[in-house]
């Protein structure tokens, strides 16, 4: 399948999570933030939020500094 992420075409397996996506990216610990489709989706459900064809997915990774 193909998502949108971060504007640019993203392939995945079929059934991928927001899981498997994050890891994918290297970004697992790391401090970021998603929303699919402009919503939203809280860490603790990335294991269960599957994926669909077309979805639109939006990373933002937090970046300190002083």
């Amino acid at each position: 399948m193909q998502i949108e992420l971060n504007g640019k075409p993203h392939p995945l397996p079929d059934g991928a999570t927001l899981e498997q996506l994050i890891a994918g990216l290297s970004l697992a610990g790391k401090a970021v933030a998603v929303a699919v489709n402009r919503q939203v989706v809280p860490g603790a459900r990335w294991p269960t939020h599957a994926l669909a064809e077309a979805d639109k997915v939006d990373v933002v990774r937090a970046i300190g500094g002083g």
